[in-house]
């Protein structure tokens, strides 16, 4: 009896854990594409019930002002990971209000507990690692996966150098205490015509990393690009290239950048949204297996004009952090009589 007793007792408490860790909601980490420049590259958050209708918090201003954590005043490309209670934006260090597009220093790493409070520092590459970053020109949309083996996070980049065309994924492992690398930065992944804008996931035994490809003449001159991937059965490579491109616009003139990968709560699909940069929209496309997509585009419904963003899951008890703390939460989420 008293075996069965605590085998009941565990599987309570399991059964418990799981529920309180039910996601309930969606939470977008982006920054805005219009209004005042100097308030773009801002980090700021909307919440969603069904990833498809979303509404702003904060009423669409900063959650964080860029010159508090970042070298150069402004951040692009936020991406936001939870894992085992905890979570992690990375974004590139750049303002191009202010400083253009010639160069950017590096990228910022951010954690919390709570969604609500974050720690935030900037890695500059030439000063952390002069010998090998010295005339590094771009730093561009830092990603963090989750290294389940080595129970580590890896944070990815796209690296360009000075008087080069290469356009190249470099990557390194957060310290313990998410403010910088274990060690120097080193080549990840080298497409064949360059990409930019990596998105990692993991399902069935295969790492797909999706990202901005592109496809080039004989000339070197770019006649096509879009959203591509590659797969590898490590996160150690080797990445083969897929040359198919993913999104429904690669065959216009529409051009997409910023893709992000998400899986849907309590469903098997899985979210493969993008900036249209150039038109002011943001669509998505879905698929089971994260090889084949849906040829049409579905529209968001939002408040907010987001620029190269990412999406998680987020549970009830969130949800209501999150509105206490900014307010804005859809009231479909919101308990009666808050």
């Amino acid at each position: 009896m008293k075996l069965n007793f605590g085998f009941l007792v565990l599987l309570f408490l399991s059964q418990l854990s799981i529920a309180q860790d039910k996601m309930d909601a969606y939470l977008f980490a982006y920054f805005e594409g219009t209004g005042k420049g100097e308030l773009q590259e801002q980090l700021r958050f909307a919440v969603s019930a069904d990833a498809q209708n979303w509404k702003a918090l904060n009423s669409n201003q900063p959650i964080i002002g860029s010159d508090t954590i970042s070298n150069s005043g402004g951040i692009r490309d936020p991406h936001i990971l939870r894992n085992d209670g905890q979570f992690f934006i990375v974004a590139t260090d750049m303002f191009t209000i202010k400083n253009g597009w010639g160069s950017n220093p590096g990228i910022v790493l951010m954690h919390s507990k709570n969604l609500t409070d974050w720690e935030a520092n900037a890695i500059d590459f030439q000063k952390e690692y002069p010998d090998t970053f010295k005339n590094v020109q771009w730093v561009w949309a830092p990603q963090t996966f989750y290294d389940k083996d080595n129970d580590k996070y890896l944070v990815y980049f796209t690296i360009r150098f000075s008087g080069q065309d290469n356009l190249d994924f470099y990557s390194a492992y957060a310290n313990k205490d998410f403010t910088g690398f274990e060690s120097e930065p080193s080549l990840m992944f080298r497409a064949k015509y360059g990409a930019i804008d990596g998105d990692m996931i993991y399902k069935d035994g295969i790492y797909h990393l999706f990202y901005k490809g592109n496809t080039k003449n004989e000339k070197g001159e770019e006649i096509k690009n879009g959203i591509q991937q590659a797969v590898s059965t490590s996160l150690e490579g080797p990445w083969r290239e897929d040359f198919k491109y993913l999104d429904s616009y690669a065959n216009s003139d529409i051009v997409v950048e910023g893709s992000s990968v998400f899986k849907l709560n309590d469903s098997e699909q899985y979210i493969l949204m993008y900036d249209l940069y150039s038109s002011g929209r943001y669509e998505f496309q879905r698929s089971k297996d994260l090889f084949n997509f849906s040829e049409q585009t579905e529209n968001f419904t939002k408040d907010f004009f987001p620029r190269h963003g990412s999406v998680i899951g987020i549970t009830k008890e969130e949800v209501q952090r999150l509105q206490k703390k900014w307010g804005g939460v859809p009231k479909e989420l919101l308990n009666e009589g808050e």
